[in-house]
């Protein structure tokens, strides 16, 4: 199932990011040979106009054939159809507009998620709002009561019993009080829930847990309370933008510290993520709800569009710097050239994604 949710997102993801080739391809007066789901071999194509819509083998994502990227093509120089016979303008919008589909992909996915309304830790003034609120464990110190019981954080607490009286609230400060309040010296019974599924653990509280206070009973366990509250339907897409720039910004700027460790040999290759490493974190955001699936599809979108504005060749952005340089020379690159320099880049991606792909495998391994 994990499979195929990954391959889902993937070919989804990168179908809208062609889609926006495709469609500012079309309007700048390109010709568009081939709007491909799958990678080849073929396996049914229909043609509508001068484009042909096929159908792949390989389902992993999804291409465009736009006529005359590549000028060594007979008739490219004499067709005023080619992406090189182009205004470089019309080349540049047709470049960047399958980044900013992804990241118009990733707000709307996030507005979405705004409206529906996802889990986050709450405010004391904000409980009441949240029909879900729930107690859930933050922290846990470890060697505690509480660690040493079995709480862990994620662990949403349903209810803590002792003989004669039953906690069930929300309040952080109220399960704290009553905790330091328990002087029976009985062994507390949390009823928790784990990934979905109802638990019971004892926990007995203990002095000397916290530092500061060490004749106070605790369990070293940090609690916040966690709920759902939507947002309206005219603040969403308003929230909406200001979370995918947030997110957009945040992730550019760890990807390009991770190039700058990478370039001074000083990288943590280990912290990087291949297809095996996105594929399981498709699978957990999935077991924890849809909401999660969709919040993780769009933060992969916000990464597909800013390494593919990465100035490096075989990438939109590589091809873009092209343009640039041409734009600035007023002479066109020369395409053996080109073609020769994208080969090498897209080489080195490969490289680098077989090496990413051995970190997820030996971390499964371990």
């Amino acid at each position: 199932m994990t499979i195929l949710l990954f391959i889902i997102v993937l070919v989804v993801l990168i179908l809208v990011h062609e889609l926006g080739h495709f469609i500012v391809a079309k309007l700048s007066g390109m010709r568009v040979d081939e709007f491909g789901i799958g990678y080849p071999p073929r396996l049914y194509g229909k043609k509508f106009g001068e484009t042909l819509y096929s159908v792949n083998a390989l389902p992993f994502g999804g291409f465009v054939k736009i006529y005359g990227e590549d000028e060594t093509e007979e008739g490219v120089l004499v067709s005023p159809q080619a992406f090189s016979a182009r205004p470089r303008i019309l080349q540049a919008l047709t470049l960047v507009a399958g980044i900013a589909m992804n990241l118009l992909l990733a707000y709307v996915l996030i507005t979405a998620i705004l409206y529906t309304g996802v889990p986050r830790s709450l405010e004391q003034n904000q409980i009441a709002l949240a029909p879900d609120a729930a107690l859930t464990v933050s922290d846990v110190l470890p060697g505690s009561p509480a660690a040493l019981a079995g709480l862990k954080a994620g662990d949403v607490i349903r209810s803590v019993a002792l003989p004669e009286e039953t906690f069930r609230d929300v309040d952080p400060q109220a399960f704290l009080v009553f905790i330091a309040s328990d002087t029976t010296g009985a062994p507390l019974q949390f009823s928790i829930e784990r990934n979905h599924v109802a638990q019971v653990i004892e926990a007995t509280p203990a002095k000397g847990v916290i530092a500061g206070e060490p004749e106070r009973l605790a369990l070293g366990v940090s609690v916040t309370p966690v709920g759902t509250i939507p947002v309206s339907l005219l603040r969403a897409p308003v929230d909406g933008a200001l979370y995918t720039w947030e997110i957009t910004k945040q992730t550019a700027i760890g990807l390009a510290d991770f190039f700058w460790k990478a370039i001074t040999l000083k990288a943590d290759l280990s912290q990087v993520s291949g297809p095996i490493g996105i594929a399981g974190a498709v699978g957990t955001a999935y077991s924890e709800g849809f909401v999660q699936l969709l919040s993780i599809a769009a933060i992969i979108s916000i990464n597909l569009a800013i390494i593919n504005l990465l100035p490096i060749p075989a990438l939109d952005g590589g091809r873009l710097l092209f343009v640039i340089i041409e734009s600035i020379t007023r002479k066109p690159i020369n395409p053996s050239f080109a073609a020769g320099v994208n080969g090498i880049g897209f080489v080195l991606l490969i490289l680098l994604m077989l090496v990413v792909t051995g970190h997820d495998i030996l971390k499964l391994i371990h």
